[in-house]
């Protein structure tokens, strides 16, 4: 494999996982209040609605689009998409926004399993039905999001599809075996590198779709080719980190900060 199969394969799989991390952590916690039978119905029914949801965007994307067209729509969508991870870490890493802790949220949804009224349907809790899909679906579309919009632009869609499902078959052995949040995994550290890599590759295949105008209609290259990728890493890691040191001095931080429980 090459470099820029390698990176494809690190991208998708880092920012899975941090997807899979948390809808872990809501599952689990149905699944012990509420009872692991509605958990994991609801998590089959999300899962089914995933396959339907991923197989039609990507048949409309890769269909509808010329290439130079997908770079630019897919990459634009990426950046935005990383920038705004960026932007979170880089908050947190100053101090301005509190850390995510999967310990609180667990705790918050076992809270909320317990307090809320117990209705049945065929067998099943309406609650931890409901709560499994919604958490399962919501954190699953951001991975088919990252998954087709790094697939399509690089046209590797199995190396893609390859570390979404390295990272799923993961977090899933992880808690089977320990039952429990993954709260020991850098959460906030993978954020902000995931942060990086997404709003990297979004500016390289934005640019490189800009080619949709020029009267070739053909996709741009960036000079050094894949390499490009690197540079782009290093730039918005240099920004990043002087964001880190002087927004601190730009606005007071408060004193007490609770760990943060949804994103």
């Amino acid at each position: 494999m090459t470099g820029a199969t390698w990176g494809l394969v690190a991208s998708t799989f880092a920012a899975s996982f941090v997807e899979f991390v948390e809808a872990l952590t809501i599952v689990l916690a149905m699944g012990v209040t509420r009872g692991w039978r509605s958990a994991l119905a609801g998590t089959l029914a999300a899962l089914v609605a995933l396959t339907a949801f991923t197989a039609a965007a990507g048949y409309a994307l890769s269909t509808w689009l010329p290439e130079s067209l997908l770079q630019l729509v897919v990459g634009t969508l990426l950046l935005i998409f990383g920038l705004q991870w960026l932007r979170k870490a880089v908050l947190r890493s100053s101090g301005l926004k509190a850390m995510h802790d999967e310990e609180e949220e667990y705790a918050t949804q076992t809270a909320a399993a317990r307090q809320a009224a117990r209705q049945s349907r065929f067998g099943i809790d309406t609650f931890a039905f409901v709560i499994s899909f919604k958490g399962v679906f919501l954190e699953g579309v951001e991975v088919v999001f990252v998954v087709i919009t790094f697939g399509l632009s690089a046209a590797n869609m199995p190396a893609a599809i390859g570390g979404a499902a390295a990272a799923g078959v993961l977090v899933l052995l992880a808690g089977l075996i320990l039952h429990r949040p993954l709260a020991a995994i850098p959460e906030n550290a993978l954020k902000y590198g995931v942060g990086l890599l997404l709003a990297s590759f979004g500016a390289y295949w934005a640019v490189e779709g800009l080619g949709v105008f020029t009267h070739t209609g053909e996709s741009l290259e960036w000079p050094g080719g894949d390499w490009a990728i690197l540079a782009l890493i290093a730039c918005w890691l240099l920004i990043s980190r002087v964001l880190v040191r002087y927004l601190p001095r730009l606005k007071p931080q408060t004193a007490h900060l609770k760990p943060e429980t949804a994103r």
